[in-house]
């Protein structure tokens, strides 16, 4: 039995042999976009989502470290031309020590916006595949809430590992995660008997 192949765009479905109920598919997948992504969601494995969270994930952290930079060297520019009389504290502070910690603010202030930049860029380089990922997104989001642990049960020696999910980037990695979570529910339970 021999399958074609029909080309939907930029997509190739799959079809049996003289099935008119597979070609009647085909027509309406080319006139309804929402099919179209629902076809393309069976095509995203899930080795291929989490590469995909993975250079998300680069993106990010390659955009914090210039936005650090950035904000450094802004509030060096900005706080290191203002004038300070050491004998005026500003809000009972010393003002070379409250500049100082403005200026460190300001490269705090880069750390949490540069992941947003990155996130930014990385969706402006993917925007035909976003509702593709978006409801992976919900998938992967849904397994993580399933099978993270309780985290009141956390202890200053038994701390929750990675409740978010947020490092995982392969299968190796999820599989690895859940068992950290199985191993966290071990400890918790036989440390409360």
């Amino acid at each position: 039995m021999s399958v074609s192949l029909a080309r939907v765009g930029c997509h190739e479905v799959r079809l049996a042999p003289r099935s008119r109920i597979c070609r009647r598919a085909v027509l309406n997948i080319r006139h309804n976009s929402n099919t179209v992504s629902e076809a393309e969601q069976q095509n995203l494995t899930w080795p291929e989502y989490l590469e995909i969270r993975k250079s998300k994930r680069k993106w990010e952290t390659a955009a914090t470290i210039p936005a650090c930079i950035l904000g450094l060297v802004g509030g060096l520019a900005y706080f290191g031309s203002l004038e300070s009389d050491a004998t005026k504290p500003i809000m009972g502070i010393d003002p070379l020590f409250f500049y100082g910690g403005c200026t460190v603010s300001c490269m705090g202030l880069g750390y949490l916006i540069g992941p947003t930049i990155g996130a930014a860029g990385w969706r402006m380089t993917h925007q035909r595949a976003m509702n593709l990922i978006e409801a992976k997104d919900r998938e992967f989001h849904q397994h993580i809430v399933k099978n993270r642990v309780d985290p009141t049960a956390q202890s200053a020696t038994n701390p929750v590992p990675d409740f978010y999910g947020e490092k995982i980037g392969s299968l190796h990695q999820y599989r690895q995660w859940l068992r950290d979570q199985a191993r966290f529910r071990r400890k918790a339970q036989f440390a409360e008997e």
